[in-house]
């Protein structure tokens, strides 16, 4: 399989362009489940990153004891409490009921404390059965989670340690037998993975892109929370998920770009959220 470097004009072709005569709700819907007691900004940066990129409506479901700091970031943010601290059975039946028909996609597991995984697995076949696009990252990244999302348009988007908890091997240091192996299990388990790293490996088991960033300053905690939040809002208006992946990606990796120049190594990932509208700029089309 030949691998490829992201080109901007790729990108383009993996956005849509937004239609003059819509309405609110047509540019993408998506969920955000996550955040915890300590990592209560993870599913904050998420959520944001998914209206930075052009979606309509994001709703961000997190632990009740993270309600009051979260609505006070943003007025934008549709916030739902989960009903306890970790996600629970019980937790996720009540959120079930709570958010809308008409979701297009979803990113879990930024920040999230999950109690029991059979919980996670419940909230992941519901959101599938209703033909929501998903991205799962942190917390969601477990085994028992991927006969589930197996042929479904999902992306798993893990860094090294998170992949070998999910696929139970843990990706080489050298580049040509990292993609050798991501797509491996991509093909293996028909899902899109994106491996985060300096040298972030996308692939669907058919097509695999490279994006070597060159921004040592993303290093610097919830940077991966901007990203799982773009896949999702790419996700909302584009069903392919190698495409809305790559697509994310770039945009992720060019915002880093953008602060690295302007603050050096000195960035937060709220920065990143700043410059996502110059990032993306270059791929606006009204049709």
């Amino acid at each position: 399989m030949v691998s490829k470097n992201i080109q901007a004009a790729a990108v383009k072709k993996f956005i849509p362009a937004r239609n003059s005569n819509s309405r609110k709700g047509d540019n993408g819907t998506v969920l955000v489940v996550g955040g915890s007691y300590i990592y209560h900004g993870a599913p904050i940066l998420s959520s944001l990153a998914a209206l930075r990129c052009g979606t309509d409506l994001v709703y961000t479901a997190i632990p009740k004891v993270n309600v009051q700091s979260t609505r006070a970031i943003s007025p934008n943010l549709i916030v739902i409490p989960l009903v306890d601290q970790k996600l629970t059975r019980g937790a996720v039946r009540k959120l079930l009921g709570q958010i809308p028909k008409s979701l297009d996609s979803a990113t879990i597991g930024m920040g999230l404390s999950v109690q029991d995984n059979e919980a996670l697995k419940i909230l992941v076949k519901s959101l599938i059965d209703s033909d929501v696009r998903l991205s799962l990252d942190a917390s969601a990244l477990v085994s028992d989670v991927l006969p589930l999302i197996s042929n479904t348009n999902s992306v798993v988007t893990p860094h090294v340690g998170e992949f070998k908890r999910l696929f139970g091997d843990s990706p080489p240091s050298n580049l040509k037998q990292r993609i050798s192996m991501v797509e491996k299990f991509a093909k293996e388990f028909s899902v899109t993975i994106l491996l985060k790293g300096s040298t972030d490996v996308i692939s669907d088991g058919k097509n695999t892109y490279l994006n070597p960033k060159k921004t040592p300053a993303m290093t610097v905690g919830g940077t991966g929370d901007v990203l799982s939040g773009l896949v999702a809002g790419m996700l909302s208006k584009n069903r392919n998920s190698l495409e809305s992946a790559v697509a994310a990606t770039y945009i992720n990796g060019q915002a880093g770009k953008i602060v690295q120049r302007k603050v050096g190594l000195h960035m937060t990932s709220m920065d990143l959220i700043d410059v996502l509208p110059q990032a993306m700029k270059p791929f606006d089309r009204i049709k």
